[in-house]
């Protein structure tokens, strides 16, 4: 592979889900971006047999944080990510499971965002989906289950007590929310929600024909209907993955890339 297919012109860094170590279950775009980076800073969790599929001429870092040793900091790993770049590097920062799910994705976004660095967001296998199939498990019965919850016993250092009411320390995320959602706005408002929980609704997820729609909690059920599929993701912290306007429609490529 020629030195000029691991070098970007213009730099980028790539948050990419290596899944939960398998190689067959790579997403085909995980699998093409590993193979042409030119740096890859990879989690300690990320196995040699996905390693391997790097080219020989990229530069592979551990940059793992693992059973609370830590050889190398968060900010340490940020300023990598913003060197490599800037030296004109396709980077990939290689996340076992899925970079949105416990990972330190938020910390990495914001970093890069703040240094004015190109990045897209590669989502990949969630142990939680791995684990589920391995055991023959749906982990959304219509007859005994229609909500799943994913919690970690890690937490920073500086929020192990959350300022935050148990009931807003989580993101709800629903499936076919449904076209009219003023139900839903209803009854959350009820459980004691905020009127400006923030609220983002996703029509045809990852797709060139993307609609997002950004507001919060007491708007939700003004939302003109988006073309289905569509998920509903509420949570504080949408407000800080959609740097927008409420309720504001915004295009597939500018959710993956900053």
């Amino acid at each position: 592979m020629a030195l000029a297919q691991v070098t970007n012109r213009r730099g980028k860094v790539s948050l990419v889900g290596a899944g939960p170590g398998d190689p067959d279950l790579l997403t085909v775009k995980a699998l093409r971006l590993i193979q042409t980076a030119g740096v890859i800073l990879h989690d300690d969790l990320v196995p040699q047999a996905i390693l391997q599929l790097a080219s020989p001429l990229a530069e592979i870092v551990n940059v793992g944080k693992r059973c609370a040793t830590k050889t190398i900091t968060q900010d340490e790993i940020n300023a990598l990510m913003i060197q490599h770049a800037r030296a004109h590097r396709s980077v990939v920062r290689l996340k076992s499971g899925d970079p949105l799910i416990f990972g330190r994705a938020a910390e990495e976004i914001a970093a890069l965002s703040e240094a004015g660095v190109d990045f897209e967001i590669v989502p990949g296998i969630t142990a939680a989906f791995a684990a589920a199939a391995a055991i023959g498990c749906s982990l959304t019965d219509r007859n005994t289950a229609s909500n799943v919850t994913f919690s970690t016993g890690h937490h920073a250092q500086s929020h192990n007590h959350s300022p935050l009411p148990e009931i807003e320390d989580t993101t709800r995320v629903v499936y076919m929310p449904g076209r009219d959602l003023r139900l839903l706005a209803a009854e959350w408002l009820q459980q004691g929600l905020p009127s400006d929980f923030p609220c983002a609704l996703i029509s045809n997820a990852a797709q060139l024909t993307q609609q997002v729609r950004c507001t919060t909690l007491a708007a939700l059920g003004d939302l003109a209907p988006l073309p289905a599929p569509s998920l509903l993701i509420a949570g504080w912290t949408v407000r800080s993955m959609f740097a927008r306007d409420e309720d504001e429609s915004v295009p597939a490529a500018a959710q993956i890339t900053a």
